[in-house]
């Protein structure tokens, strides 16, 4: 059963299963236009995008997506309260339970698809029941509780429409029918006469509505704040019968206001279907014309026509309306346009730019170097000292590593081209890949995977053998187990500082495996930084492993080297512009012209 009175109280933090941009954006301008100082959409489940933009008032945001619910991190699941789920008819039943069962705090939630298998909206209704959930639809345009959230379509979809009918005013009168359309009109009507809603829903078109009518009427009769219910039926079913009961006996006492369309079938000789799934009348029993007289004779006042229908609405008891909405800040609504870019790390406020929401200034004279490098990588400001030391370390320590490397070479030979600076770093930038810097990135994937698939150290290695690849992180052309790298040495320093170490453990026991297959595959700097840099995420900035994958995706380890070594590349530059000793030839001794018969 939908308790009305707990759902007002509740805090709504909704999921989105499935994105629909102007449904989305329609709950998201209730709550606006309600004075909330949140959206009460809090997740998007849909495709492969990480955020959708949206507007809440004039201000764009963003809101998370996940390609599954398995997907969403846990802070933001215990939080979910509700969802609306907008995917294909065969999808309903599915996503509609794994939300329900996967999201700790969730009690209920509204089915936008039409035309769901049948045998699934009996399993969901049973599940619903069994579990003490609630679910409006299938074939439903949502829920409405003016003040406290908008579920769905229901009201409009564009903000002129929420406001025309004042839906964010609390009233004492609810509409119910199983036609979304006509829950829009009655919706209207009722506030054109200057009455208000205490809550509105659309059963749904389909032939079995996980929320009967019988439900909706005693969450009404059990609200205190509902005076007067709304009724907009059709042909076909038995539904209204279950009403007539309740009002016989006295479970329903609230005034009760109906119209039932479809009389006109009576002229047919065979029934003719009308737009919803159930809307013909099979029996005399499921006619209008038998449903108006056994409602009337019940003790509902019961409209002839429409017209009688909207007098008696007209009639309804109801004072000390007071509609409270915010004129300027509807204003900045009529002119919203979405920006072509957006951007979490900086802006530019009247001329004063900011960094991760601090004035520029503050953040440059509160935070090093390290912190800052750090915090705009990441999208997000830094939590540990410990790694904010350690990531100055790590920038300090890959600053350069000589004239030699591909990069350096690139940049000096352009330099000494008499090419400008920007030229010459970008030329020694394009060198770092698989096979020069982007080892870092390389190194933290396979650390990552080694650890989440809970890989033993020799399957591990035994997996790269079979393909015959090198293991990035692994091996190095000078040092060895019997002359270890002193920079891996100072790097593992740090993780002393850290309780679980499980990528760093995991990476020096491949390290176990692969040098007792030969002496220099050690780990080197690369895989020694990607561990480290994967425990601090993990244990002191609270990334998950799956934040963590992203991060590899993005390239963020490789990053670290890109900013660092720039500072050597530049310094290659400069150096060569000082010396001047003009343009680099190779010598006709270092390079080889084979004559192309020659190869084979």
């Amino acid at each position: 059963m939908i308790d009305i009175q707990h759902l007002r109280k509740t805090q709504a933090h909704i999921l989105c299963i499935g994105s629909h941009p102007a449904i989305i954006q329609s709950m998201l301008d209730f709550d606006f236009l309600s004075g909330k100082k949140e959206p009460s959409v809090k997740v998007i489940i849909a495709g492969r995008k990480k955020f959708e933009r949206f507007f809440y008032g004039k201000k764009q945001i963003l809101i998370p997506v996940f390609a599954s619910s398995e997907k969403v991190p846990h802070a933001i699941k215990k939080d979910i309260t509700l969802f609306f789920n907008t995917t294909s008819a065969r999808r309903t039943k599915v996503s509609s339970i794994e939300a329900l069962t996967g999201f700790p705090n969730m009690f209920g939630g509204t089915v936008f698809a039409e035309d769901v298998p049948e045998q699934h909206s009996l399993e969901l209704f049973a599940f619903a029941q069994k579990h003490k959930k609630f679910i409006v639809g299938p074939a439903s345009v949502g829920l409405l509780m003016p003040g406290s959230f908008k579920l769905g379509a229901i009201g409009g979809t564009d903000y002129r429409q929420l406001l025309a009918s004042h839906v964010t005013t609390s009233g004492n009168v609810a509409v119910f029918s199983a036609s979304g359309g006509m829950v829009g009109e009655i919706i209207r009507i009722v506030s054109d006469q200057g009455k208000r809603l205490s809550f509105a829903l659309s059963f749904g078109g389909d032939r079995f509505p996980v929320m009967t009518p019988k439900e909706a009427f005693l969450a009404a009769q059990n609200d205190p704040q509902t005076h007067t219910i709304l009724y907009y039926g059709e042909l076909g079913g038995t539904d209204e019968y279950e009403l007539v009961s309740l009002l016989e006996s006295k479970q329903i006492t609230k005034q009760v206001i109906c119209y039932i369309a479809g009389t006109v079938s009576d002229l047919f000789e065979t029934p003719p279907q009308f737009g919803h799934a159930k809307a013909i009348a099979n029996t005399k029993g499921e006619s209008a014309r038998e449903k108006r007289d056994a409602l009337k004779k019940a003790g509902a006042m019961v409209g002839e026509t429409f017209l009688d229908f909207v007098e008696y609405i007209k009639q309804i008891d109801q004072s000390g309306i007071s509609d409270s909405v915010d004129e300027e800040g509807v204003a900045t609504l009529s002119d919203r346009k979405q920006t072509l870019i957006t951007s979490t790390i900086s802006g530019d406020i009247h001329g004063d730019a900011t960094i991760l929401g601090e004035p520029l200034l503050h953040f440059a004279n509160t935070h090093s170097f390290a912190a800052i490098v750090a915090s705009m990588f990441l999208g997000k400001k830094t939590i540990s000292k410990e790694f904010e030391t350690f990531v100055d370390f790590v920038l300090r320590l890959l600053v350069d590593h000589g004239p030699y490397v591909s990069g350096a070479m690139n940049t000096i030979v352009t330099a000494r081209a008499g090419r400008d600076l920007v030229s010459s770093l970008s030329s020694g930038l394009l060198t770092i890949g698989p096979r020069f810097g982007g080892a870092i990135n390389q190194a933290a994937a396979n650390w990552l995977t080694g650890v989440e698939e809970k890989e033993s150290a020799h399957d591990f290695v035994e997996s790269f053998a079979k393909k015959k690849t090198y293991i990035s992180g692994i091996g190095h052309r000078k040092y060895r187990v019997d002359l270890p790298d002193p920079r891996v040495a100072a790097l593992l320093e740090f993780i002393n500082k850290l309780e679980k170490k499980r990528f760093t453990t995991f990476a020096l026991s491949i390290q176990k495996v692969t040098a007792a297959k030969k002496g220099n595959l050690i780990l080197n700097v690369d895989g020694a930084i990607a561990a480290i840099l994967l425990d601090y995420l993990s244990e002191e900035e609270g990334f998950s492993d799956e934040q963590l994958r992203e991060l590899t995706e993005r390239e963020f380890f490789n990053a670290l080297f890109v900013l660092s070594r720039s500072v050597g590349f530049i310094s290659h530059f400069l150096d060569q512009k000082r010396l001047d000793e003009g343009i680099f030839r190779l010598p006709e001794e270092l390079a080889t012209q084979l004559d192309p018969d020659s190869i084979a």
